[in-house]
Order: structure tokens, then sequence, then C-alpha cells
């Protein structure tokens, strides 16, 4: 696809969303949605997802749509985007503009965590002092825990390590993160849910404030008689 296309696809696409766009749903996003940005159409996202099925993939297109600035271009991007395109630069580059928690899910959700570089970018990310970065990072391991099939278990218990480093952050969408991780963690297997229920029980007992909301939170699900007969049986 030539840049002249590639542009012509851009604008159509960003004509599209500012058509759909409103009033209403821009006017919630912050105060219903906690979703901060300068540049918004106001779009849901069933409409983009929407949009997204009639591009089909197109990474040339998705690298453009994200460069716009604009929020409802970048989730786009994320939605036609070629995971098998991905490079580890762009993953990182990505990442270093997510501003909002919608942004930051959207990419991990739908397309970092089909990428080979998943799991070497979430104990990157994890390191990182920046709220929405840090939170791909945990967003990516949970998406992981779901998905991956393949994944063995000495790759989430080293991941355990890396949700107990960061428990002591008290940012909202950096626990809610930590915390949906440990669960989908200790969901995978029997042993996998000891080694987190472990943790969890550890955290729950600390005296920081966050590390013990995170724990208690994970171990309603993680002890839950159902889950334990569910995993058992599998």
């Amino acid at each position: 696809m030539t840049k002249k296309t590639i542009d012509t696809e851009v604008q159509a696409a960003l004509a599209w969303l500012k058509r759909t766009g409103t009033q209403a749903v821009r006017d919630a996003m912050g105060p219903e949605h906690d979703i901060h940005v300068d540049k918004a159409f106001g779009v849901s996202m069933p409409n983009i997802r929407i949009l997204a099925k009639k591009i089909g993939t197109d990474h040339e297109l998705a690298i453009a749509l994200w460069e716009t600035g604009w929020h409802e271009a970048r989730l786009l991007a994320c939605l036609v985007d070629d995971p098998e395109e991905v490079s580890s630069l762009q993953m990182d580059s990505w990442c270093k503009d997510f501003d909002n928690w919608a942004i930051a899910d959207a990419a991990c959700i739908d397309l970092f965590d089909k990428t080979p570089h998943a799991w070497w970018k979430l104990a990157q990310w994890g390191k990182s002092s920046e709220p929405f970065q840090k939170r791909a990072a945990f967003i990516l391991l949970w998406r992981l825990a779901v998905h991956d099939k393949k994944a063995d278990n000495t790759q989430f218990i080293n991941s355990l390590v890396l949700i107990e480093r960061a428990a002591e952050d008290d940012r909202h969408f950096v626990k809610k993160s930590l915390d949906m991780a440990l669960r989908a963690i200790g969901k995978r297997n029997l042993f996998l849910n000891e080694a987190a229920s472990t943790l969890a029980q550890r955290l729950a007992l600390s005296s920081d404030a966050t590390q013990a909301w995170i724990g208690k939170e994970a171990l309603r699900e993680l002890t839950s008689p159902v889950l334990i007969k569910r995993l058992s049986e599998k």
C-alpha cells in the first residue's frame, strides 16, 4: 500500500469516527469511565469494532492510525493490526503513548498478547514507574493466564514474583490489574492455585493497605470451593 493510499484510508477512518461520535459518549468518558483524553470523537467500542471488521487486518494502516493521536483511531489500530507484524520496538513505542487505562487494555487484550514478544514485554513493563505502562504489564499477564494454553507453570510462578514486587503500588489502575493477574494465574490449575493463594495470603496479612487489599480480593475467588472443585476435575 502506498503512502497516498494509506493517507486516504486514514482520512476515511477519521471521517467515519467523526460522523459516528456523539457528545454524550464524549462527555461520559471522564466522569463515568475515568478515561481522560484530549483528542476523542466520542465513539463507543462496539461501533469501533464495526469499523474494524469492515477494514480487516492492515498493519501499515494501524501504524498510521496510531500516529494520528486520536483516542478512537488508536483503539481501531489495536483491532486491525497484524500481531505477526508487530515488532518489539512498536510495542515499546505504543506503550510509551498509553495515557489512559482503556487504550492500555485494548492494546494488550486485542493485539499484544498474540505477539511473540508478550512474555518479555510484561516482565519489562512491570518495572515501569508510569501507571499505564505498569498496568499494561499486568493486563498482559492476565490475558496470557487466560488464553496462553502453551505457557507452562514456571512462567506463571516467575510472574508471581513480579506481582509481589509491584503490590505496594496503590494507584487504582495498577492495583486492579495486579488483582486481575493474580486471580487469573490461580485459576489455571491446582498447582498454580496453591501458589497464587499462598501469595494472596501473604499479601492479605501485610501491614501495607494496598498489599492487603490485593491479597484479600484475590483470596475470595482463589479459595472458593466451586473453583477448587472445577480445577480438581480438570
